[in-house]
């Protein structure tokens, strides 16, 4: 089978507990090749278009604000059935209902505060990627984007 391209949005609880490096270290150990990496605060319409599938839903606004409340990372992953492989190391949405061992039984704290966001296709990941990897969706108003500002003139 090809190589397939996933992509993964550690969200701000996630970033905010430090697990940005547990979730790459659980990545990599499934055999996946780290292909892109940004860290950035989403822009409220880059957050919009990154879950238009939610739109009208009665937890959207809610999603929408959490995803804008800080930092996240953004990660596209490469490899053999990468869309499964992500999808079975993720766990199901709700933390409750997943298995120890998955990133979300073992960290996810709410339904809305679960640590990661991974695409469930091949085209879905190639459309979220796109959004999120776009320069322009990223917040500029966010206080830590200060400190590159010093590193990179």
């Amino acid at each position: 089978m090809l190589d397939e391209l996933e992509f993964l949005l550690i969200k701000p609880d996630g970033v905010r507990r430090g697990l940005v490096g547990e979730v790459i270290k659980r990545v990599e150990m499934k055999g996946l090749r780290i292909v892109a990496l940004k860290m950035l605060k989403l822009r409220r319409d880059c957050a919009e278009a990154l879950y238009d599938v939610h739109r009208g839903k009665s937890f959207y606004q809610n999603l929408i604000n959490f995803m804008t409340s800080g930092p996240v990372v953004a990660v596209l992953v490469e490899g053999s059935e990468a869309i499964e492989v992500v999808r079975n190391l993720v766990g199901p949405t709700d933390g409750r209902k997943a298995p120890p061992g998955t990133i979300r039984g073992d960290f996810s704290t709410s339904v809305l505060e679960n640590i990661v966001h991974a695409a469930d296709s091949q085209e879905r990941a190639i459309y979220e990627a796109r959004v999120v990897f776009d320069p322009q969706c990223e917040d500029p108003s966010e206080g830590w984007t200060s400190v590159l500002s010093r590193v990179t003139k």
